[in-house]
């Protein structure tokens, strides 16, 4: 089990920055589009149509990585002062009533979508410049599958605190500002003691 955590978490981190460049990108679109309109005069016809498919993409692709690093919004004012185990049985009931069905509704449903989509060569209509969207809808078979992999990584991790008490949790991709200055101010004043 405790194999798989590291692998599903991988995988997640992998896909969720490698789509994080999207970013770049959205930006780099936009700021041409905002020069173009207001500089030139010459608006673009692609550019909504881009934002929102990066934005989708990156959208859709990060899911699996939040849920790994535990970035899910959740309303947990009484959940967080449970003990260890009864988060983990409450977190396993609800994955398995509630995410799996829905990942998994995700993954069929989208992949009969995305395949009529591709089938006719879907365009986008929210623009002029006819861009290709139907690759786009092939993120949600994607996003579907990678929350998928990932959440069994978090139904074992369930089953692991369950049985020892303790969370395992996934290496931290991303620290806060705050805790490196914390961090900081520590190892400054142990160095100047």
């Amino acid at each position: 089990m405790v194999a798989y955590i590291a692998f599903a978490d991988r995988v997640s981190a992998w896909f969720g920055k490698s789509f994080g460049w999207l970013i770049l990108l959205m930006t780099l679109c936009t700021a041409y589009e905002v020069v173009a309109r207001y500089v030139f005069n010459a608006p673009t016809p692609w550019a909504f149509d881009v934002s929102y498919i990066c934005y989708g993409a990156l959208f859709m692709m990060g899911g699996a990585w939040a849920l790994s690093q535990n970035g899910h919004v959740r309303g947990d004012f009484a959940y967080r002062s449970w003990p260890p185990r009864r988060q983990a049985a409450v977190d396993l009931v609800l994955y398995l009533t509630f995410f799996f069905p829905g990942v998994l509704a995700l993954v069929f449903v989208g992949w009969k979508y995305a395949a009529r989509s591709w089938g006719y060569g879907e365009v986008s209509v929210n623009s002029p410049a006819g861009v290709p969207i139907y690759q786009l809808k092939m993120v949600m078979v994607a996003a579907g599958t990678l929350l998928a992999i990932q959440g069994l990584a978090q139904i074992f991790r369930c089953i692991l605190c369950l049985r020892t008490g303790r969370w395992m949790t996934a290496e931290a991709e991303v620290k806060e500002t705050e805790d490196l200055l914390i961090e900081a101010a520590r190892k400054t004043a142990g160095d100047a003691k």
